[in-house]
Formats: structure tokens, C-alpha cells, sequence
């Protein structure tokens, strides 16, 4: 084939509507820009750092079978590249497994016939820094993990019916804070769990009924009896023995990649796959806090939509990691098939779907993969889609696997062709599953 050379004016005469791709050549490379042709690159700090974005999250939207999954799963392997590390915060039909597993680590499964067991309230790596700090740093940081356990507990009361009262919360911070040893000088912290929190409701010593304002025993069990018997539930319930025992593993975090495989807990039905979303949000948020690596880290947490269908104070916890994730360091990306899944979350107008709209904006970059015409008026709504964006979506990027409209901000979209290696495809291969019990 002739090959010619020829000067960019020259070109510029040839080709007069050819039109660079602004995107700067930094981090991952994920596929092309099928307008430019040239190479697009993904960076979500970089983007920051360089003023292309606000924050560094990313949530990806797209019908199953479009290439989501592939595409997130290229990006986090390429960024490894670049020193990257990060946590599967709930893989929830085990999609990332293989990955993890061609990586050499083996993923943490909860669930049906495996031994491992996740405090919900485990004090991570806390207790390794413990003894370095001074006393008032050992009681800021405290403070910050108590608060985070008692919004978590609301948040799983929630999940069982039941509004916690303010008086709930007051009562479950002096649990907690006497549980763990706050009292004791901060001299060492003791191991907390849930059926601990529990027990201390249902058998209160007098001590905690004079703190906590109430005028005898009685009046105390009565009060705290909802948010007694929610709690009760996470430990005899569809979850019992996952997250109210002592934790039985140790994550490596010299490894590139750790994921929590929840794939066998499908079974146990959606409102345990939420309540476990819920319980590794939180525990993934503290983990990765207290990391002083300096490490950057991406939490990928799909299907986050179940989690947040929990109540009020499931939509806060994750609204509440996104807005910290510039100073965390972290990139947290968000996985889901459409919008509508976030703003489901509770009725018309309520403060769940207030919190709902709000995620998607701290979310600066957007990637969407194909959706049918029946959710394109959701799309420009939600998204603040032009016409052409909105019939990319639906038009181009049903055409071929792998193609997205990459959104950053308030710009115009970049249309993306995500490129896949032979030995990508391999371990990527989502459908393994379907022609391994049959299909072709």
C-alpha cells in the first residue's frame, strides 16, 4: 500500500473537517475516538489536576451485553500501569473474578459455602496505627469511625422497615463508644460486633440507661425495641454468620487488585445483596481512609443502586463518599444499566431521589454505552444530553460492542470505540458462563 507524507497544511486542505481529539494523552489508553481517529486516554485525576473535571468519579450506564463491563475492567487493569491499586467494593455477579484471579489473587467470596466472614464493624487498620498516634489524634479518628458505624446500623435498620429516632442514634453512640473502649483511657480498642451492639440493647446495664436519659430500664426497652429487634434481624435473618462475626481475612495491599465476590449470596434474594452492598460501602470507606500509603485507589461499586434502595441513610453513606473522594484520593466508580435506577431509589420528590440527582453530579465523568429509545428522554433529563449526544446512545453505540458516549462535565461527548487485546477478550469474557453451560 502507498504510503505519502505530507505537511499538516497540507492535510489541513485534504481533510478540512478533520477535528482533534482535545482529550490530553494521559493515563489508561482505552480504545479511540472514532471522530478524530486518534487514541483516547483515560486519567481521571489527571482530568482534575488539569481543570477537565471537578472530581475524579466515574458512573457507567449501559443495557447488558453492550461492553460496560469489559470496558470498566480494561480501565482498571491499564491503570495498574500507572501505579494504581483497587477494591471491588461487591462484585455482584462475580463479573470481575477473572480478572482478579489472572492477576494472581484470589477473590473474597461471602456467601453459600465459604468460610469467610466480614465484621461490619471491624475496626480495619485502625488498630495497626493505633499506638502511633497521639491522643488526639486517636480521638479524632475515633470519633470519625464511631460516627460511620452508627449511621451504618441506621442505615441496616432501615433496611428492615424501621426510621430510626434521633434518640436511637444517641443510644447506639454510647453503645458503641463503651463497646470499643473509648472509656478506658484510649489505651487499646476492643473487637465490636453486632450481636455486641445487640446484647447491650436487649440486657442494658444501668450505667447506659442513666447516660442515655432514661428515667428506668423499662422505658429504655420499650423506646429502643424497633431498632433492637432491626439489628436482631442481620444476625438470625438470610445474612446471619457473614457480618456479625469477628473478620477472618486480611487484605493485601501490595496487591494490585482485591474484590468482594457476593455472587453466592444472590440466592439469599435482592434485600440481602443490598444490605451487603450497604455493609461493604462502609467498610470499604474506612479501609481505604485510614490507608497512609499515599496510594491513589479506584472502589468500583456496582450495582450500587440496590444498596441505595435501602432508605435515606444508604443514599447519604454513598453520597457522602463521592463528595470525599478528592481529598480521600480515591476514584469511585459507580455501575449501573440507567439513570432511572438511581432516581427509583424512593418516591417523587422525596429527599432519596433529591440525594439521587445529586450523585450523578459528583459524578464528572460519564460514560454511556448503548440504551434503547424507551429511556433516551430519561437520558437528555437526567444527563443533560443534546439531541446528537442522545441519539449516539441510542443509535451509534447499539451498533458494535464496546462503543460509549464519554461525557466529562458540561463538554460535548467523545464518541469511543473500546479496543480489546486477544488476551483481554480472554479473561473478559462476560458470556463464559452462558456457552459453558451450553451455548455457543
Amino acid at each position: 500500500m502507498a504510503t505519502y507524507l505530507a505537511t499538516t497544511h497540507e492535510i489541513g486542505g485534504l481533510f478540512p473537517l478533520l477535528a482533534a481529539n482535545q482529550n490530553p494523552a494521559m493515563g489508561a489508553r482505552i480504545g479511540y475516538d472514532t471522530l478524530s481517529g486518534g487514541a483516547f486516554h483515560c486519567s481521571p485525576i489527571d482530568w482534575v489536576l488539569g481543570g477537565l473535571v471537578t472530581n475524579p468519579n466515574l458512573v457507567v450506564f449501559g443495557e447488558p451485553g453492550r461492553g460496560k463491563s469489559s470496558t470498566v475492567v480494561a480501565l482498571l487493569l491499564r491503570m495498574m500501569l500507572f501505579g494504581t491499586r483497587t477494591l471491588i467494593s461487591g462484585d455482584v455477579k462475580g463479573e470481575y473474578s477473572p480478572l482478579v484471579r489472572a492477576l494472581g489473587v484470589e477473590p473474597i467470596a461471602l456467601g453459600r459455602g465459604s468460610p469467610a466472614r466480614l465484621n461490619a464493624l471491624d475496626l480495619g487498620p485502625i488498630t495497626t496505627n493505633w499506638g502511633s498516634w497521639s491522643v488526639a489524634r486517636q480521638r479524632d479518628e475515633l470519633d470519625g469511625v464511631l460516627g460511620r458505624w452508627t449511621k451504618l446500623l441506621v442505615a441496616l435498620a432501615e433496611a428492615q422497615g424501621y426510621t430510626a429516632t434521633v434518640s436511637d442514634e444517641a443510644v447506639l453512640s454510647h453503645v458503641l463508644r463503651r463497646l470499643v473502649g473509648a472509656e478506658d483511657g484510649y489505651t487499646r480498642l476492643r473487637e465490636v460486633t453486632v450481636p455486641a451492639v445487640h446484647h447491650a440493647l436487649a440486657h442494658p446495664d444501668p450505667v447506659l440507661v442513666e447516660r442515655a436519659r432514661f428515667a428506668d430500664e423499662r422505658q429504655f426497652l420499650d423506646t429502643l425495641r424497633p431498632i433492637t429487634d432491626a439489628l436482631g434481624n442481620l444476625i438470625s435473618g438470610p445474612l446471619a454468620g457473614l457480618f456479625d462475626e469477628p473478620t477472618n481475612f486480611a487484605l493485601d495491599w501490595t496487591a494490585p487488585i482485591q474484590s468482594m465476590d457476593l455472587s453466592r449470596l444472590r440466592s439469599r434474594g435482592d434485600q440481602a445483596v443490598a444490605v451487603a452492598l450497604t455493609v461493604l460501602g462502609s467498610w470499604s470507606s474506612l479501609i481505604t481512609d485510614l490507608q497512609e500509603d499515599g496510594e491513589i485507589r479506584i472502589v468500583v461499586r456496582d450495582e450500587v443502586w440496590r444498596q441505595m434502595r435501602l432508605g435515606v441513610k444508604a443514599v447519604q453513606a454513598v453520597d457522602s463518599d463521592l463528595r470525599l473522594s478528592r481529598t480521600d484520593r480515591k476514584i469511585q466508580i459507580l455501575v449501573g444499566h440507567k439513570p432511572s435506577d438511581f432516581l427509583s431509589v424512593g418516591n417523587t420528590g422525596s429527599q432519596e431521589v433529591a440525594i439521587a440527582q445529586d450523585l450523578l453530579a459528583l459524578c464528572s465523568t460519564r460514560i454511556l454505552f448503548g440504551q434503547s429509545t424507551r429511556v433516551a428522554d430519561d437520558l437528555a433529563e437526567d444527563l443533560g444530553l443534546g439531541e446528537p449526544e442522545q441519539d449516539v446512545t441510542t443509535g451509534w453505540c447499539m451498533e458494535r460492542q464496546g462503543r460509549a458516549l464519554w461525557k466529562l462535565e458540561n463538554q460535548p461527548g467523545f464518541k469511543i470505540q473500546t479496543v480489546l487485546s486477544s488476551a483481554e477478550k480472554a479473561v473478559f469474557d462476560t458470556n463464559a458462563q452462558l456457552r459453558a453451560n451450553g451455548g455457543r
